[in-house]
This record gives C-alpha cells, structure tokens and sequence, in this order.
C-alpha cells in the first residue's frame, strides 16, 4: 500500500476515534447530569425523613409522658381510694397495691410487689389479722386458695381483729391476671344489724298488736253479742213508735261499731302481710247466698228486691278461699244496700272456664239502682278511710275502710276490682279473680211432675232470673205482674205458682190456685199467713239448687214428721237467752249444755240433728267437746254438723277451729238470719218443715 493510502487510513481511523471519544463524552455527560439529578432528590429524601424521624420522636416523647402522667394520676387516683386495691399476675405474684390495701397488714415488710398471694393468706392467719370464724387457719386459707383458682371467684366477706369487715370481690382478666378489690363494709354490717334489730322490735311490735287485737275482738265480741242479738229479739215484740225508734237506733249502732271492729282488724292484718288465702272446696252460688240472706233484712226494711243472676250454665263448685269471696261480696252488696233508696239490687256472675288449665275466670257484678258516683270520684272511693262527700250520702256511716279492703283482697287474689255509675241512676261494682275449678257441673232439676210454672212477681228483674232457671231446667215459665192475669192463666192450666210475697202482699189469699201448690217466698217468712191447699214457704233469697228440693216436698205428704232437734253448747247464760229467742218461732227441739263435757252427754242422750258448739267453755272447750263427739259417731249413724260459735275472729283462728272437727264458722255476735239458714240448711228431710209447723203453731 502506497504511502498515501496508509496516511489516508489513519487519518479515517483517527476520526473515527475522535467521533467515538465524543459519543462517550456525550453519554458520560448525560449519566453525571442524571447521577447529579438522582444524588439531589436522595439529599432531598433523606432530608425529610429526618424531619419525620425528628417528629416521630418528639411525638414518641409526648406520648411516654402522657403515658407516664396518666399512670401517676390512675396510681394516685387508687391511692386515695378507702377500699384496697391490688393487682396480681398469672402466678398470683402482688404486682402492686394501694395503701389500703397494705394498711391491714400494719407495716409488714414482707408484704409488697412480687409477694405471693399464698404467703398473704399465711401472713393473715399467722398474725392474727383475721377471724376465720369456726374454720381454723388451714381450712380457711384452703378455702380462700380455691375460690381464687376459679374463673368467676366469689365475693367473700372476712373479719380483721378490730371488727371490722372487709368483702373481698376478685376477677380474673383474659391473661389470667386478678384484680382484686377488698371493701370495707363495716358501716353497712352495722346498719344491717341496726335494721335486724329495728325489724325484729317491729315484729315484737306486731305481735303484740295482734295479740292486743285478738284479745280485744274476744272481749269486745262477747258482750256486742248480748247486745246485738237481744235487740233483734226485742226488735220481734210488740213495740211502740218511739220504742222501735231506740231499739232500731241500738241495734244500728252495734251494727256500725262490729263493721268498724272488723274492717280495722282485717285492714291491720293486710297491711302487716298476715292475711293469707286459703284454698278450700266450696260452692259458690251458695257462699253468694248466705251473703244475701244475710243482707236481707236491711234490704226488706228499705223495700228492696234483692237477688241473684247466676249463669246458667256455670259450675258452681270451685276451689278458693270462701270466706274472703264471701267478705269481698258482703262489702259490695252492703254498700248497696245502703246507698240504694229504692229499686233493687242485683249480684250478677258469669265466668268463662278454661279447659286446659282447669280453671275459670269470674266476673262478679253487684248493680244498684242507688245514688250514683260521679266520675271524678270514681277513683276516690278504693282509698282508704275515703268516702265520697256530698249532701247525698252523708246521712251514710262507715269507717271508710270497706271498700280499700275489696281492693286488696281481690288483689291477693290476682284478680281486679272495677266500677261504674251514673249519678241519680246507680252503681256497678265489680271484680274478676280466677278460680280453679271444683267438682264436675250438675245442672238442678225440677221432681216429676212440674211442666208448668207460673212465676208471680212483680219484680220484672228477679222475675225473669226464676223464668230462665225454670226454662233451663226444661220447664214452661209463664211471668205474671198481677192476681188477674196470674188467674186467667191458672185456668188454662198449670203445675206450679211461683210467688214472691215481698212484691206482691196478700196475693196468696187472692188466688184461686184450685188445688195447684204454691211456693211462697218471703224475706219474712212470719209475715206468711197460712194457705189453704198444697204449700210451702221458703225464706228468700233462695238458690235455685235449693228451690228445686225444697218443691219436692209437695209431692211427700205420707208420715208422721217429727221436730228437728238441736243443740246449743253455750257457758254465757246472755248467749244462752239470745240464742233461744232468736229460734223460738221455729219448729225445733232446742237443748243447752253448759260446758263441752255436757255438750257430749247431749249428744249420747239427745241425738240431735244439729250441733252449736262454742269455742271457748269451761271443763272442756268446744274443739275437745267436737273431737269426742266423733269419736262417738258410728257409720249407721252418719256424720252430725257442728257449727263454731266464738268470738275469737282473728286471722288463724277459723283453720285451728276446723281442724277439730267442726263443720261451719260463725263469730259472735250472732246473728239472727246466719242462726236460721244453719238450722234451714241442716234440717234433715224426715223432720217437720220449719215455716209451715211455725204456721200451723
């Protein structure tokens, strides 16, 4: 190669070395400006993390201190806590405690964080910190150990050496560790034994006034029944205005004082929570019964009808507390009887029974034809010793006490009480209770013979309650208001009249009955005068379980009936006189004992068909008497009733009686109508009608 190719070739080869060196300038320059670029944003970056650390620590700075300060706070927030307070790990080790807690321990050095709590709980028996009581140390320190192992412990309360007590509440966190809080509750204890021995002078206090009340109504009730029933009996005789006028005023005032008696003995024992509810069989529309019967002379007296609307179709036995039911309905027709002027008043009872639970749910109606409430007063009238006030009713006594105790009786017995009234029209008061139901439902019925009645009444409201009895029991009913319709539909033929002497007087001897019977019924059956042909008069009010027997008689006239014997265990000769005139227009055979032991020597001789047993007599009371006299019956005999006579009425009293033996519960004083509806209840079927030998004497 010639000289000039070669320097041409190097020359080619030079500048490609210089283009290339260039081309590397060129990138290392564009690497250092990228390299520079990076290195800034690095410088950049690693500056604001330093900010951030710098913050994140100052933060992380503020945080411990806020930590730090609340925990010097929750600490000394512990401290000034009275009760102790400690903290325990999973290993039961003290983690720590306030000054209360340690403060039982007096000083002991041994006691602080990172002790364990087996060796606290030998520390308290060992110096004799605490009392274990009837466990000696070792039990007691077993039995505090395991009610720590358990994942719920138990508060305990323990008794340090001075008195005091210290209830101990502890509970296990979910790591196992226990905080444990000791309270002290002597001031409590204290209080506590200050209410026990309050409690138990109040029922000392109680007692005493029980005791006080029960030998009060015993001695009260004992002379109020020489009272009371010798104004009956001399209310009977022949009398002048102006003596009728004082015995009346007599009999009223000790009538008003045994209701202010009983209402403040009843009341005292409700509001002490010692009445309690018996649960017994008893027959419901009879218990209404008595109760009526009972009201009915003053009803008689103010020319009020006064009946009773039983359902039909309802059961009458039931299981319950009779006497309570018996006391909540005497209030409610009482009160309207009293505040009744004219017109009726009518004790109205359906029930709705419940297959499945064997119960039935009562509603008992008592309506009046009264004064009327106003509304406002409504709600008044359920207090205690409240009365409505108005120039209507303040002719009205009472102790304001009658009312509120219907109340709280039918609340005992889960039921409720309601009312309703229009001024100038009359009242409804009412309650409902659920009973259990008694035995299975019977339905009265009329003896052969009787298809068609004629009822003469001139009471449209108990004139049509007897019509649906008698059509219930499958029998025509016809009403009559008067003589001349009740004649035309005698001649058209009938099987039985129907008669209610109150409404109509003297229809009786008015009516050609030709030869049908007449039943006659009367408040007063005295009042009567003797009928010619097939009769009986009956004392109203009257069930219609005991009006369908009763007809039976009309269908027995054979035999030679003899009187009905009784006999009166009485020591009081007052009582004694009482009871005999008050049964002195019946047709008895009445004989007294004197004592218990008389009263079974009466019994062994006499032979009676009743019994009247007082309680309390001389040589041998009337339960000791009553247990002899069982003893003596024999089966062909059968089972002679004994009714009490006592003036003990307090809550107790009745069940203790009856578990002698006895069969009824009368308290004194006695009264003249519950005398006459045992003796009419018992009187057996072969003996002489009552009414009707009273007429013929």
């Amino acid at each position: 190669m010639s000289l000039a190719n070669r320097l041409i070739e190097e020359r080619r080869g030079r500048l490609a070395a210089e283009r290339l060196l260039e081309l590397k300038q060129a990138e290392l320059f564009a690497a250092n400006r990228k390299l520079d670029k990076h290195a800034r944003a690095l410088s950049d970056e690693i500056t604001v993390t330093r900010a951030e650390n710098q913050r994140v620590k100052s933060d992380l700075s503020a945080a411990q201190e806020q930590v730090e300060r609340t925990e010097r706070r929750l600490w000394q927030s512990i401290e000034t806590i009275r009760d102790g307070f400690a903290f325990f790990n999973v290993d039961q080790e003290m983690i720590m405690a306030n000054r209360a807690y340690l403060q039982v321990f007096d000083g002991l050095e041994i006691i602080k964080p990172g002790v364990n709590y087996v060796t606290i709980l030998q520390m308290l028996t060992d110096e004799g910190i605490v009392d274990t009581g009837d466990l000696g140390p070792g039990a007691w320190r077993q039995m505090m150990t395991l009610r720590l192992q358990q994942d719920a412990p138990p508060p305990v309360t323990i008794q340090l050496w001075n008195g005091e007590y210290i209830k101990m509440i502890d509970q296990r966190g979910p790591d196992g560790d226990i905080v444990s809080l000791g309270l002290n509750i002597t001031a409590n204890v204290a209080h506590e034994a200050e209410l026990r021995e309050a409690r138990q002078i109040a029922e000392d206090a109680n007692r005493a006034k029980s005791a006080f009340l029960a030998n009060m109504s015993h001695e009260i009730r004992t002379p109020m029944n020489g009272v009371l029933g010798m104004a009956e009996v001399l209310r009977d005789t022949p009398l002048s205005d102006e003596q009728t006028l004082f015995v009346d005023t007599i009999k009223g005032s000790a009538e008003a004082l045994l209701v202010i008696i009983n209402d403040v003995l009843d009341y005292s024992k409700i509001e002490a929570g010692k009445l309690d509810l018996a649960a017994a069989p008893f027959d419901l529309e009879q218990a209404i019964h008595e109760v009526l019967l009972l009201m009915q002379p003053a009803a008689t007296a103010k020319g009020l009808s006064l009946s009773l609307d039983y359902d039909l179709f309802l059961a009458a036995e039931f299981i319950g507390d009779p006497g309570r039911l018996r006391q909540v309905i005497t209030n409610l027709v009482g009160n309207a009887v009293k505040f009744t002027a004219q017109g009726h008043v009518l004790v109205r009872v359906t029930g709705v029974p419940d297959a499945a639970t064997a119960r039935t749910t009562l509603h008992i109606s008592v309506e009046d034809s009264g004064i009327g409430i106003p509304k406002d007063k409504i709600d008044h009238i359920f207090g205690e010793f409240n009365q409505v006030e108005n120039e209507r009713n303040r002719q009205f006594d009472g102790s304001g006490l009658g009312l509120a105790i219907c109340a709280r009786l039918v609340e005992l017995m889960q039921g409720e009480v309601w009312v309703t009234s229009t001024p100038g029209e009359g009242s409804c008061f009412g309650f409902k209770v659920t009973l259990r139901n008694g035995g299975a439902y019977d339905a009265p019925s009329l003896p052969l013979g009787f298809a068609d009645v004629l009822v003469l009444d001139a009471e449209p409201s108990s004139a049509a309650i007897w019509a649906r009895h008698f059509s219930q029991a499958g029998v025509r009913a016809t009403v009559c208001d008067g003589g001349q319709a009740a004649q035309a539909h005698l001649q058209q033929g009938a099987d039985l009249v129907l008669l209610d002497h109150d409404h109509l007087p003297g229809a009786a001897a008015k009516i050609d009955a030709q030869g049908v019977p007449i039943c006659v019924l009367a408040a007063n059956p005295s009042d009567v005068a003797p009928l010619e042909g097939p009769h009986i008069i009956l004392q109203k009010p009257l069930s219609r379980q005991a009006l369908f027997s009763k007809l039976s008689a009309l269908d027995h006239g054979g035999g030679a009936p003899r009187r009905m014997r009784v006999l009166a265990a009485e020591d009081n000769k007052t009582n004694q006189l009482v009871f005999r005139k008050m049964v002195q227009d019946m047709a008895i055979d009445l004989q007294f004992a004197d004592n218990g032991r008389e009263a079974v020597a009466g019994f062994r001789r006499f032979a009676p068909d009743l019994i009247f047993m007082d309680i309390s007599m001389p040589l041998m009371d009337g339960k000791e008497a009553t247990q002899a006299i069982r003893a003596l019956e024999t089966q062909d005999r059968g089972r002679c009733p004994i009714v009490a006579l006592t003036a003990h009425a307090m809550e107790g009293d009745r069940d203790q009686i009856m578990m002698a033996g006895l069969d009824e519960y009368l308290t004194k004083p006695l009264r003249k109508a519950e005398i006459r509806q045992q003796i009419e209840r018992h009187c057996p079927p072969q003996a002489m009608p009552l009414v009707k030998a009273q007429a013929a004497e």
